[in-house]
């Protein structure tokens, strides 16, 4: 390359013509900014940009290389703060994994056109080579396991020593892993030879962390890149070396299957559906599912344990004796037999045994919420009536509500506590059943409960005329939906509330306008066996319907929602 022969280029963002400009110009011919920076690097042409930032190739006349230069365009005070963080880690890193910067490579150009200002510059090593972004382009099907087993220790080895420096780069994707190779076929072209050098760049997002306070820090800026980086980095919450373990699995299973991971998506739970159809290493397989699992303590704790493991699956497989090689053949007839079967005769079977499944699951879960909700009332009563907490605690709900219900004489106020142990069996049968992907948080599941259907007592007496259809619809609404949104549902928790609670609430608006009376709502005194009988189908009812919804919730609204983008 004859770079006295080449153009140069003006990196004030704001110049009217900033390229061509003739080699040897100490400043540009439009807005006069310096063209040789520190004397010493001159811009030649603009690769792109990146972020808040723009990128140019640049002539080093001391080193006579090629290098590249990243220059701040964004002109606020967080984009300042990310790129001059960007620039100390790097600044402070010598390892080859990670591109370095020239010791007097991080510096400001003043700019007087059109206003002054100062352009902050980083100088740093020029990579040739492709990302693996792009070479995913030349493997549609997915990259060969040995190229992404040798992509993925190289990656842990940087992280590893990122994380001794205790710094997290937050933003690990096929882009920003790149081969420092020689021509750019030469690794396709040879299958990822032992040349090539993975480097992780753009540490733009890069952040220091403390290990020792780590679980008390406060939160994180909410910088992510969406189908790779995990749920508590997603909504600003605390992150650490799980987090970069969780984005670089998601890379390297993209690697693996050819698909962006959020394709891979199962519509109902979210979760990683990869596995199927693909020759992968099992416990390759094993260790990129445990380091892409939501909860930050299933993934592996440290970059040491994953290199461990790492060297394990590389090392060759000791041959298997005759009962291995019998169980083989047997495992590869079944896998002949299965493959022998039409894809729609598959698909077909598949959602039979999915559809049967769920309508297990929902069953399930409407019988153990009606059990639960008939012995939480049964409790309920006994506490209520024949003891001497619901004497008190009607005497005092009694005392505080004697101001704000206009006819006194329209509750009794131990009702609270039969409502109240109705909500918490109702809410124990749907924790116990286990089902729509629930966390089965017991406690918090039963306080909601309790909460939910105590307010909707509070709240019938308060809204008049009391026997109304009306009155017994809010009612049943605001005690669903406060009761499911204590169920630890993974995602869409207010679609799930929303629906079971107007779901229900519409039921039993009809079943009361056609003559079934919420003889729960009328106590005045201790009631008879038949009112206790009829207490506990309603709220056994109740349950059932909650638990109706919720299914239809859970396989048919938010697959549905998924499936137009809403996550």
């Amino acid at each position: 390359m004859k770079i006295g022969s080449s153009n140069v280029h003006c990196i004030n963002p704001e110049c009217q013509r900033p390229y061509p400009q003739l080699w040897g110009q100490k400043f540009c011919n439009s807005c006069g900014t310096p063209l040789q920076l520190l004397d010493r690097y001159v811009p030649l042409q603009r690769l792109g940009s990146g972020g808040f930032a723009q990128i140019y190739t640049v002539w080093d006349e001391k080193t006579q290389t090629e290098k590249v230069l990243k220059v701040l365009v964004e002109n606020s005070p967080k984009a300042l703060e990310l790129f001059t963080q960007e620039a100390a880690v790097l600044s402070s890193l010598r390892h080859p994994g990670v591109p370095k910067v020239d010791e007097d490579g991080n510096f400001q150009i003043n700019l007087f056109n059109p206003q002054p200002r100062q352009l902050p510059c980083l100088v740093m090593e020029k990579i040739d080579g492709l990302t693996l972004e792009e070479i995913l382009e030349q493997y549609p099907q997915g990259c060969p396991e040995k190229l992404v087993l040798s992509w993925l220790t190289q990656a842990v080895e940087i992280l590893q020593e990122l994380h001794k420096r205790q710094i997290l780069h937050r933003d690990i994707k096929p882009s920003n892993l790149m081969l420092r190779t020689f021509p750019a076929t030469t690794l396709l072209n040879k299958g990822g030879g032992g040349e090539s050098r993975l480097v992780l760049i753009d540490f733009g997002g890069a952040k220091q962390f403390n290990e020792k306070i780590l679980r008390s820090q406060s939160g994180s800026t909410r910088l992510f890149s969406s189908g790779y980086s995990p749920p508590e980095q997603v909504i600003g919450g605390n992150v650490g070396p799980a987090t970069d373990f969780y984005a670089l699995g998601r890379t390297m299973i993209e690697l693996v299957t050819g698909k962006y991971p959020p394709k891979l998506e199962d519509p109902q739970t979210g979760e990683l559906r990869w596995r199927g159809g693909i020759n992968l290493n099992p416990e390759l397989a094993d260790l990129l599912s445990e380091m892409v699992e939501e909860d930050v303590r299933s993934r592996p704790a440290s970059s040491t344990i994953i290199l461990k493991r790492l060297a394990k699956i590389s090392q060759p497989s000791p041959k298997p004796d005759f009962f291995a090689k019998i169980m083989q053949a047997i495992r590869q007839a079944i896998a002949g037999g299965m493959q022998a079967l039409s894809k729609t005769t598959l698909f077909i079977v598949q959602t039979i045994f999915r559809v049967f499944g769920a309508c297990l699951i929902t069953i399930w879960t409407m019988v153990l919420s009606c059990i639960g909700a008939g012995v939480g009332t049964i409790a309920g009563y006994i506490l209520a009536y024949h003891t001497i907490l619901g004497d008190r605690v009607g005497a005092i709900v009694s005392d505080r509500l004697l101001g704000l219900v206009p006819n006194t004489n329209h509750f009794f106020g131990s009702e609270i506590v039969l409502f109240a142990f109705a909500g918490l069996g109702t809410a124990w049968g749907l924790t116990a059943a286990g089902g729509f992907s629930q966390q089965r948080r017991f406690v918090v599941a039963s306080l909601m409960g309790i909460i939910g259907y105590g307010f909707s007592w509070l709240m019938l007496q308060l809204i008049t005329p009391q026997d109304g259809i009306e009155a017994s619809a809010i009612s049943i609404l605001i005690a669903v939906f406060l009761l499911t949104l204590g169920l630890g549902l993974r995602s869409h928790q207010i679609v799930y509330a929303a629906i079971a609670s107007f779901g229900t609430a519409i039921v039993f608006a009809l079943l009361i306008n056609f003559g079934f009376s919420p003889t729960a709502f009328l106590f005045h005194s201790t009631p008879n066996k038949w009112s206790l009988l009829l207490t506990i189908l309603f709220f056994s009812l109740a349950g059932l319907f909650v638990s109706f919804w919720l299914a239809v919730s859970h396989y048919l609204i938010v697959p549905g929602l998924r499936f137009f983008g809403w996550r």
